[in-house]
């Protein structure tokens, strides 16, 4: 295994060691996500393909009370996108997976990514915007309060994500992988005035982006609602959790 591998690995299992140590459930409350069943995700239910954490997946913010939220906006422009998220079990029939903790972030509407410096889109470091954790509830269901993410040359749009499992797993993630959007959606939002870069001319769809598991049909979101008034996106997760 290389340095850096390792590196990662074990900054992993700092972040989730200080998860626990927060008491998550305690701070979180309940009722996560019951107010936004407007898009409902697909009745698929299937190991979620495996995608890369990218270079921005800030670990050192896992470990942290301001990473634990629901609204991940931090005055960052852009369309309002609600982001619902349903973890099923795929070896217990896919039952809903209970107080597991959800780790979403994505690039802002200029193609930037918190805490990074991300050359010409902008130097982040020392931010936080639109990255957060939440717990699933008895639905095993988490939701977000965020923006439509932009784009950057070479990807999709997308949003990152990883699962953990509150056992004794250690900090690796169960799942992490990337959420894709339609692409009538994408074209549709970019129209708007909100988002001056206008399309994204270096790819063309989700068959051209190599980090996407073939079609990408399990990794691409329903979405419902409207440009004018806010989005709303749900993906069902299937996640290898044991019977």
């Amino acid at each position: 295994m290389s340095a850096g591998k390792t590196y990662v690995h074990a900054g992993r299992r700092r972040a989730i060691f200080r998860l626990n140590a927060l008491g998550l459930g305690a701070v979180l409350g309940t009722g996560l996500g019951s107010g936004n069943a407007a898009a409902q995700a697909p009745a698929a239910c299937a190991l979620m393909p495996a995608a890369t954490a990218g270079p921005f997946p800030l670990l050192a913010f896992l470990g942290t009370r301001a990473a634990v939220r629901r609204d991940i906006r931090e005055s960052r422009p852009g369309v309002p996108l609600t982001l619902n998220i349903r973890l099923q079990n795929i070896d217990a029939g896919c039952a809903p997976i209970r107080n597991a903790a959800v780790y979403v972030w994505h690039c802002d509407r200029d193609g930037g990514y918190s805490g990074y410096s991300n050359g010409s889109n902008g130097d982040h470091r020392g931010g936080t915007f639109l990255r957060g954790i939440q717990m699933s509830d008895e639905q095993g269901q988490v939701s977000f309060t965020t923006i439509f993410p932009g784009w950057y040359p070479g990807r999709i749009t997308h949003i990152h994500f990883q699962v953990y499992l509150r056992d004794a797993k250690g900090g690796r993630a169960a799942a992490t992988s990337q959420l894709a959007f339609p692409d009538d959606v994408v074209r549709r939002v970019y129209a708007t005035d909100a988002y001056p870069r206008g399309q994204n001319g270096t790819v063309r769809d989700i068959a051209d982006d190599g980090l996407f598991s073939g079609d990408g049909r399990l990794q691409t979101a329903t979405v419902s609602g409207s440009v004018a008034s806010g989005l709303v996106a749900a993906l069902n997760v299937g996640v290898s959790a044991g019977a």
